[in-house]
């Protein structure tokens, strides 16, 4: 039979005879430094011969603790799908953090989520990892339990440049500065914003450029203005779907004062996408956000936008590894 990539709770899983590596982590973006820390996880699950798990918790534990949380760089199913690219054999383990499992002691912890549940032979987990209640367990204390629960732990270091550590926190401070550019040399692909399409006030129609509005964006948020993008097409059960290139809007649409919203008009496409899920992935910043002095110079701009936008794009390929999709 074959085994499930991702597995919804601990107890869900099929343990193996040999035991398993298991990642812990958040994993937001599956970065550089995300990929480089799973690489050699996946080396040394082959060599030992042992099944490779990430475990990682959702929602994550600062939304259920009340600390509030970050903009994402990649939701829960897009980085489960980014997770298993990585390599055939890795299984994600989504672990639903709830007040109860904050409440269980570190012992508790490691006892029965990683060596009862997931049958764990080697722990990996970051530098600064902490677990159990109230946040009580460190590195140290998770090397002594391994010792009795028949694992051994150990701490990755995440890898890093000239500018630093490779990490979610430094991806999301060059989107908010704009810096798509680095923020993709850091991902290994454009950041992308997710939505559901719905319907909007239908301007874009009636002055020759409709656009696809965006619902529920959970990403993290670049400066408003216009951008050069990728789009797919996102369908349960079937995966993503490149659609087309295309020029996005973000902002406040401050010409007719209309508000908020992440829209996007596709090239050369004309098909009715309201109630799909789209994923626009963010090439290159064309200009800020500016109010016109009426239709007539806002169009001419739009014109414009979508040339460079098209030209931004031109050289764009997909990705081998997204089947089909973008990227």
């Amino acid at each position: 039979m074959v085994q499930p990539r991702r597995i919804d709770g601990a107890r869900s899983f099929a343990r193996g005879g040999a035991g398993s590596l298991v990642a812990i982590g958040n994993f937001d973006g599956v970065h550089a430094g995300h990929r480089a820390v799973l690489a050699r996880a996946t080396e040394t699950a082959r060599d030992k011969g042992l099944a490779l798990v990430v475990l990682t918790f959702h929602p994550h534990p600062s939304e259920v603790l009340g600390r509030g949380g970050l903009p994402v760089l990649t939701p829960l199913e897009r980085k489960v799908e980014l997770l298993c690219r990585l390599s055939p054999e890795l299984q994600v383990v989504v672990e639903p953090f709830t007040m109860e499992l904050a409440g269980t002691s570190p012992r508790e912890f490691a006892e029965e989520l990683l060596a009862r549940d997931l049958g764990a032979r080697v722990v990996v987990v970051g530098q600064n990892f902490r677990f159990g209640k109230s946040r009580a367990g460190e590195l140290h204390m998770l090397e002594e339990l391994g010792k009795g629960l028949g694992f051994e732990a150990r701490a990755e270091a995440l890898a890093g440049d000239e500018g630093g550590t490779f990490s979610s926190s430094r991806i999301r401070a060059c989107i908010a500065e704009g810096d798509l550019d680095e923020a993709r040399r850091l991902l290994g692909r454009p950041h992308a914003l997710s939505g559901v399409v719905v319907r909007g006030d239908g301007r874009g129609r009636t002055i020759g450029v409709p656009t696809a509005n965006l619902d529920g964006v959970v990403e993290a948020l670049p400066p408003h203005g216009v951008y050069a993008c990728l789009v797919d097409r996102l369908d349960a059960g079937r995966g993503a779907t490149r659609l087309a290139t295309g020029v996005a809007n973000i902002g406040n649409r401050p010409t007719f004062a209309a508000g908020f919203s992440v829209e996007v008009h596709l090239h050369d496409f004309d098909a009715d996408l309201y109630g799909a899920r789209l994923r626009v992935h963010l090439v290159s910043r064309l200009r800020p956000e500016m109010k016109f002095s009426g239709v007539e110079e806002l169009v001419t701009r739009i014109r414009a936008d979508i040339e460079s936008a098209r030209h931004a794009t031109a050289r764009e390929v997909p990705d081998p590894g997204a089947l089909g999709a973008w990227s």
